[in-house]
C-alpha cells in the first residue's frame, strides 16, 4: 500500500525552505568561482537512512530521490519494504523507480551470528543473507549490503578477529545463492567494528568473486582512521557506498568528531573522489548523513586502546593529522518551541539536500540534473 508524502508544518516548512535558499546560495557561489565543475561521471544517490525520522515508504524513497534528481536511492534496511518481500511486489517497485530514472540498491543488518548487534528477526544468519539475496535480484540491485556489528563486538571473546571468523562461514554459507542471483554481497565498515585492514582481510578470506565492502567514510573516523586513506585500502573491493563528511579535532581527553553534511567537515573530499574515480569506476555514491552529535574518541586513556590492539601507528598519526585540520562545532538543537521529531525531520531534509548540492555542483558527481 503506498502512503502520501509526509506535510511539513509551517515551521517545518520554514527550516526547509531556509535549507533550499543556503542551496541555492552554494550553487550560485559555485557557478560564480569561474570554470565550470568538470563531471565525474559517478552516479550520485542517497540512504534513506539520510531521512530516517520521515518515516517514508519504499515508494516515497523514490519520489524523493527523483525530486532530488538523484540517479540511486540506497535502502539499507527492511523497514520501508513494510513486510512485503515476495517477488511480485519488488519487481513491481523495481518498474516504479525505474520509470523514474531511479536506480534501487537493499541493505539489511548483521549477517554475524555472535555479534551484540544480531537480531534473528529475519531467522539465522544464513536465512536472513539468502532472503536479502533474493530480495536483491527481484529488485534489480547488483550487491547487498549488510554489517558485522559494531565496537562493542571488538571487545568480545576472540575480539574482532573471532566475529570475522564467524560473518566469514555465514557469507560462504551462500555463496551459491548469491553467485546464482549475480549478487554480491557488500559488508560494511559499520559504527567502529573493522578497520579497513580488517574489512580487507574478511573480503579476501570470504571470496572476492562474490564479497565486497558497502564504504562508509563516516564510520572510517571511529575506527581511527582518515577516510581517503580508509578508501584507498578498501577501493578494489568497492561495491557501494553511504558516504558522509565530518569535522574532527583534538581535545583534552583525546579527539571528537562530528558527522557533518558534505563541504562542512574536514575530510579531503577532492582527494577522496579523485581517488574514487580512478579506482571505483561504476560504483554508486550514496550520501547517508547522520549528523548532530558529537562521538568522543578518549584516545589518550588506556581503556580506549583495549579495542584497537593491533591499530597501527602510521595510520593513527595520519588520523591525527586529519584532527589538527578540524574545528570543534556544536551538536544539533531543536530551535525554541520546535518538537524535536519536526526539527529532526528538516534539520535531515536540510543536511541531505546540501550535501546533493555540494556533489553535484562542487564535486561534479551525479549524472542527472
Amino acid at each position: 500500500m503506498s502512503h502520501p508524502p509526509i506535510c511539513l508544518s509551517r515551521r517545518h516548512a520554514m527550516v526547509a525552505l531556509a535549507a533550499s535558499l543556503a542551496v541555492s546560495h552554494l550553487s550560485q557561489t559555485s557557478a560564480a568561482a569561474g570554470a565550470p565543475v568538470r563531471r565525474r561521471g559517478i552516479k550520485l544517490g542517497y540512504d534513506n537512512f539520510a531521512v530516517r525520522a520521515m518515516g517514508w515508504n519504499a515508494r516515497q524513497l523514490i519520489d524523493h530521490a527523483q525530486a532530488l534528481a538523484c540517479d540511486s536511492v540506497f535502502i539499507t534496511d527492511f523497514g520501508p519494504l513494510e513486510g512485503r518481500f515476495d517477488d511480485a511486489y519488488l519487481g513491481e517497485l523495481r518498474r516504479y523507480a525505474v520509470d523514474r530514472g531511479v536506480g534501487i540498491e537493499l541493505g539489511s543488518w548483521s549477517i554475524c551470528p555472535t555479534s551484540k548487534t544480531f537480531k534473528p528477526d529475519w531467522g539465522s544468519a544464513e536465512e536472513h543473507l539468502a532472503l536479502g539475496i533474493r530480495m536483491s535480484r527481484a529488485l534489480g540491485s547488483q550487491a547487498f549490503r549488510v554489517i558485522l556489528g559494531n565496537q562493542s563486538d571488538r571487545l568480545t571473546p576472540g575480539g574482532i578477529a573471532a566475529r570475522s571468523a564467524d560473518t566469514v562461514a555465514v557469507l560462504k554459507a551462500c555463496r551459491s545463492q548469491a553467485l546464482d542471483a549475480n549478487v554480491k554481497i557488500a559488508v560494511e565498515n559499520h559504527a567502529g567494528d573493522l578497520q579497513s585492514r580488517e574489512l580487507k582481510e574478511l573480503v579476501e578470506a570470504a571470496g572476492p568473486d562474490f564479497v565486497g565492502v558497502n564504504f562508509d567514510s563516516g564510520n572510517a573516523i571511529w575506527t581511527l582512521e582518515d577516510p581517503v586513506a580508509a578508501l584507498a585500502t578498501l577501493a578494489p573491493h568497492v561495491l557501494t557506498t553511504s558516504l558522509r563528511d565530518t569535522q574532527v579535532w583534538t581535545t583534552d581527553n583525546g579527539v571528537a568528531a562530528q558527522w557533518t553534511a558534505m563541504g562542512e567537515g574536514c575530510v579531503d573530499l577532492p582527494a577522496f573522489f579523485d581517488l574514487f574515480e580512478k579506482q571505483c569506476p561504476g560504483v554508486t555514491v550514496h550520501i547517508e548523513t547522520i549528523s548532530g552529535f558529537t562521538k568522543d574518541l578518549p584516545v589518550w586513556t588506556t581503556e580506549f586502546w583495549q579495542a584497537f590492539p593491533e591499530a597501527r601507528a602510521a595510520d593513527f598519526a595520519r588520523f591525527l593529522e586529519l584532527a589538527k585540520r578540524g574545528h570543534r562545532i556544536e551538536p544539533f538543537q531543536a530551535p525554541a518551541g520546535v518538537e524535536r521529531k519536526e526539527a529532526d525531520r528538516a534539520y535531515q531534509l536540510a543536511e541531505l539536500s546540501r550535501s546533493i548540492a555540494f556533489c553535484r555542483d562542487r564535486l561534479g558527481l551525479g549524472l542527472r540534473g
